[in-house]
């Protein structure tokens, strides 16, 4: 408990005691656990912004085990639908173990958080936090480590994705410099209402949500676009651990005859069906329209898990792009074991996230399920040439707050590719989001639907697209020597 002793002098005796107290004292445990766990309430499917800025404030002035505290419980709330999981039995994990294996899972993400975010806080306390270079270059260690972490198994969401889908135009700014640019400036932002600068803080606010806005508007319309693809989505809505069942097959069978009988009336170009849809080596009848399908195939003696493109009258996949990001637990456990999901395990594929569709669908850039969390691959497959950008899941049986995470990585990732981006998953999110981050269409979630998706392809690039990381990493780099070799006062006053 912090008594009236443990204070800092003016806020013992009225000298300026708020400037006092947030430039000198470093915040008790509980404020660094509330502070944290507010963070992960801002957090999609919230998306506060200024809610988070607030709750960033204290991370400037804590030691690495005030940041310890504050990352892990940021992460434990921001990812709390991980204990919706329970039971698994849809796993074929035993009742007995099912509690202790989700709840485990669940901390081993707050714990490697917990680390992550107290080593930063410990380098941000080294340098001294309130130099304005220690700022820049904390800010920017911890976008590019938000970049880095999405090429491994245990990272979702960061700060990257905070401003959706509650302030779009701040996400504007992804269309110049990403993910990476967002946590950095929300970061920056925090920064300044910890050393109460108002005018620099206004000042920032207006020119990031100017430009982020700007952004937006300069868009291409869907006039501009050189092909319009007409797409059938379908959204089965099956529960996992029935889905290989006779009678969820013949559920989806139905599903899929419908789409095609649709998908013929209107003139769409395809349908398509979302993660994990056809079953291994499942032959179909020939369809009138041709089919883009989440379904599972066999390369030599590893089972893969991948889209698979089916020509209109074709009874086996043409083409296909395995899934290269496997989920942890999932399917994949440390240590090379097999996943525990119900399909067993599944191996990964290769990197590249571009699948190359013959016309009009054309190139596309594909994220399957956990994947759409690293926006590298699908802006490289931007840059290889996709018009248009392919999110497909499952997510049963998570709750309603993972699909709504993830429609807000859709609409960041649309954002920073100035690309159209449809979602097919089991249960939710089925959706079109415009190179805007604007969601034009989503079907009702966890229900059987159909829908009809009108899908724009582009050719034009982002300056995220363009230049890539390169030209932030420079920046770091100068805000980094300036934060180490300058010789001012590493100490708050």
């Amino acid at each position: 408990m912090c008594m009236r002793h443990d204070l800092p002098l003016g806020l013992r005796h009225g000298g300026r005691p708020l400037k006092s107290w947030l430039t000198t004292a470093e915040p008790p445990w509980w404020l660094a656990f509330l502070a944290g766990g507010l963070a992960g309430l801002a957090m999609p499917p919230l998306g506060w912004p200024w809610l988070l800025w607030i709750a960033l404030v204290p991370l400037w002035r804590l030691s690495w085990r005030g940041g310890a505290v504050w990352g892990a419980a940021a992460v434990l709330v921001s990812h709390r639908w991980l204990l919706a999981l329970h039971p698994l039995d849809w796993l074929g994990v035993p009742g007995l173990l099912s509690a202790p294996l989700v709840i485990g899972l669940w901390l081993i993400c707050g714990v490697a958080a917990a680390l992550l975010v107290g080593l930063w806080c410990a380098l941000v306390q080294r340098a001294g936090p309130a130099r304005l270079s220690t700022a820049l270059s904390a800010a920017w260690l911890w976008a590019f480590a938000e970049l880095l972490l999405a090429k491994g198994p245990l990272f979702w969401i960061g700060l990257g994705v905070a401003p959706l889908p509650g302030d779009r135009w701040l996400a504007g700014l992804a269309w110049f410099g990403g993910a990476p640019l967002l946590a950095a400036v929300q970061l920056l932002i925090s920064w300044l209402l910890w050393r109460l600068r108002w005018r620099a803080l206004l000042l920032v606010l207006v020119v990031a949500h100017g430009l982020g806005a700007a952004a937006l508007a300069a868009v291409p319309s869907a006039g501009m676009a050189e092909t319009e693809l007409s797409l059938v989505v379908a959204q089965p809505n099956l529960p996992t651990r029935e889905k290989f069942s006779a009678e969820q097959q013949r559920r989806q069978r139905q599903l899929l005859m419908k789409a095609m009988a649709a998908a013929e009336q209107q003139g769409a170009d395809a349908v398509v069906l979302p993660e994990g849809a056809l079953p291994l080596g499942q032959a179909l009848p020939a369809m009138p329209v041709a089919l883009l399908s989440g379904g599972f195939r066999r390369q030599e003696l590893d089972e893969r898990s991948s889209v698979l493109w089916f020509p209109a009258g074709s009874t086996r996949p043409q083409q296909w792009l395995d899934k290269q990001r496997l989920v942890p637990l999932g399917e994949w456990v440390p240590g090379g074991l097999a996943g525990l999901s119900a399909v067993g395990g599944v191996s990964p594929g290769e990197a590249p996230r571009l699948l190359a569709l013959p016309p009009p669908l054309g190139p596309v850039a594909v994220a399957i399920c956990y994947e759409l969390s690293d926006g590298l691959g699908l802006n490289q497959a931007v840059r290889d040439g996709a018009g248009w950008l392919l999110a497909i899941a499952n997510l049963d049986p998570y709750p309603l707050a993972l699909q709504q995470q993830f429609t807000a990585l859709a609409q960041l990732r649309a954002i920073e590719t100035s690309r159209w981006l449809l979602s097919s998953a089991n249960t939710g999110p089925s959706a079109l989001v415009s190179p805007g981050g604007e969601l034009q269409q989503q079907l009702p979630a966890n229900q059987e639907s159909l829908g009809l998706m009108q899908l724009p392809t582009l050719s034009s690039e982002s300056l995220w697209t363009r230049l890539g990381v390169w030209p932030q990493w420079l920046l770091w780099l100068g805000f980094l020597s300036r934060t180490c070799f300058s010789n001012d006062e590493r100490q708050s006053p």
